[in-house]
C-alpha cells in the first residue's frame, strides 16, 4: 500500500512515548509499504541528513512547530470550544500543505494523535468535497495514542485531593468536556480509530463513536534489551537502587515521581538506609524540585540511551495514578527483565498478573514493602526477582514486540 503519515514532532530520534510508537510504526510499515512522512519539527530538531527516516521514507516534509504562548492558552480555554491539545499544533503553513498533498496518490492518511486532528478533519473535509466522491480515495486512519478525554479526567480526579492543584484540576475538567465532543468528532472524521489499549477503545466507544474501533497496542524491540536481561539481580552489586523512567513534564509521570518520592520511598528508607531512587527522563519539571532534598533520589534529566539507567535497577516501579494508554516505560523494563512493582493502573490494560510477571500494590504501605521483598530476595539469591524478570521479557516477547503488533495495524488497513 502507499501510506501517508502524519507525526506531531520529528519520529527520529525516537526520545518518548509519541516518537516511539511512531518511528516504529513507520520503521515497520516501510518493510511492506510505500510510506510519506509529514511531519512538525520542534525547537532545536532538525532532519538530520543520516536520519533513517531517508530510507524508510520516500517524501519527508516537515514543517517548524508553532509557538504558543501561556496567554494564548488561557484566552482560548475561555473563549474556544476546541481542547487545548486541539489548538496546540495549529499552524497555518502545515494547513496550506495538506491542503496541496495529492491524496489521491494513497491507499491510507493516517494522522498520530489529538494535536495532528486539525489536520485529519482537514483532510476529511476535502476527500468530502469530492464530487462525486471516489472509492479510490484514501482511507483516513486516526491512530488516538491516548484516550485524551478519560486522561484529563483522571487528572482532574487526581489533583482534586490537593488544594494548591485545585487551578490545575479546574483546568483539567474544562479540557474534559471539550475533548469530549472534539475526540468524537475526530474519531469519527476517520474510516479507521486505532486505540493504544482495550480499555482506551472501550472509553471511546463509550463517546458513542461511529467509526470502527480496532486496538493496536505499543510495542518494544525486545532485542534492543537483551543486555540488560542478562545481568545478574544481586543487590549487594546494584545497591538497593530503584527506578521509574518517563518524559518528566508529563502530568503523570510527575504525580507518579511526586507519589512514590514523598509518600513510599521514605517508608523505603527508614528499613534499607541506602536504598537510592532514580528518576529518568527528560525536561524534569519544577514540581520535582522538592524530591531534591532527599539524597537518596536522584534526578537524571534527557539521557542518550534508558539502557544503562535500567541496568542499574535492583527493582523497577510504576507508581502511576494517573494516565492511559499502553504504557512503554512498562514493556521497557518487562523486556529488561526486571523485577517490576506497579500500581494497577500503571500496566492497565496489559494482561498481566500479580506474582507472575510483576508485583501489583497500590497503597504506599503496601508498595513499600513490595519493594523490601524484593531486595530481601535479592540479598538471598534473587531467585523471584529473576522469575518475575524471565516471566515478564517473555511475556512481552509473546505479545509486544512489534513483529506481532504491526501486523494487527495491517489487518485493520485491510478491512477498510
Amino acid at each position: 500500500m502507499r501510506i501517508l503519515i502524519l507525526t506531531p514532532q520529528l519520529p527520529y530520534p525516537p526520545r518518548q512515548g509519541t516518537s516511539i510508537r511512531n518511528f516504529n510504526l513507520i520503521r515497520w510499515l516501510a518493510r511492506n509499504h510505500a510510506v510519506d512522512l509529514v511531519t512538525f519539527l520542534a525547537f532545536g530538531d532538525a532532519l538530520d541528513p543520516d536520519s533513517p527516516l531517508h530510507e524508510l521514507c520516500g517524501e519527508i516534509h516537515c514543517v517548524r512547530q508553532p509557538a504558543r504562548s501561556t496567554g494564548d492558552r488561557v484566552r482560548d480555554m475561555i473563549t474556544s470550544a476546541t481542547p487545548d491539545m486541539g489548538l496546540r499544533l495549529s499552524s497555518a503553513e502545515m494547513f496550506a500543505l495538506v491542503d496541496e498533498l495529492p491524496l489521491a496518490d494513497y491507499d491510507i492518511v493516517q494522522y498520530e494523535g489529538i494535536e495532528m486532528a486539525p489536520y485529519g478533519l482537514r483532510i476529511r473535509a476535502r476527500l468530502d468535497g469530492t464530487a462525486p466522491r471516489s472509492p479510490d480515495q484514501p482511507r483516513l486512519v486516526f491512530d488516538n495514542h491516548n484516550c485524551e478525554y478519560l486522561l484529563q479526567q483522571r487528572n482532574a480526579l487526581t489533583d482534586l485531593r490537593i488544594p494548591k492543584r485545585w487551578p490545575a484540576a479546574s483546568y483539567s475538567l474544562v479540557q474534559t468536556q471539550k475533548l469530549r465532543r472534539y475526540e468524537r468528532r475526530a474519531c469519527d472524521a476517520a474510516d479507521l480509530v486505532v486505540a493504544v489499549s482495550e480499555p482506551d477503545q472501550v472509553a471511546l466507544a463509550g463517546l458513542g463513536v461511529k467509526s470502527p474501533l480496532v486496538t493496536v497496542p505499543n510495542g518494544i524491540d525486545v532485542q534492543a534489551y537483551a543486555d540488560v536481561s542478562q545481568r545478574t539481580h544481586v543487590s549487594a552489586l546494584l545497591g538497593h537502587s530503584v527506578v521509574f523512567t518517563g518524559k518528566m513534564d508529563y502530568r503523570p509521570n510527575i504525580d507518579a515521581a511526586l507519589w512514590f518520592g514523598a509518600q513510599v520511598f521514605p517508608l523505603i528508607q527508614m528499613s534499607m538506609p541506602d536504598a537510592t531512587f532514580l528518576i529518568v527522563g527528560q525536561q524534569p519539571h519544577a514540581r520535582l524540585d522538592r524530591l531534591r532534598g532527599n539524597q537518596g533520589i536522584e534526578i537524571t534529566g534527557a539521557v542518550p540511551e534508558i539502557q544503562p539507567y535500567l541496568s542499574r535497577a535492583s527493582v523497577f516501579v510504576i507508581p502511576m495514578r494517573v494516565g492511559g494508554g499502553t504504557r512503554l516505560k512498562a514493556l521497557e523494563a518487562m523486556a529488561a527483565g526486571l523485577p517490576i512493582v506497579s500500581t494497577a493502573l500503571g500496566v492497565e490494560g496489559i494482561d498481566v498478573c500479580d506474582g507472575r510477571e510483576l508485583l501489583l500494590r497500590d497503597a504506599p504501605a503496601d508498595f513499600a514493602h513490595a519493594v523490601l521483598s524484593l531486595f530481601d530476595d535479592q540479598a538471598r539469591g534473587g531467585v523471584l526477582s529473576r522469575e518475575l524478570g524471565r516471566a515478564a521479557r517473555e511475556f512481552v516477547a509473546r505479545n509486544y514486540d512489534w513483529s506481532r503488533i504491526v501486523p494487527i495495524l495491517e489487518q485493520a488497513y485491510a478491512t477498510i
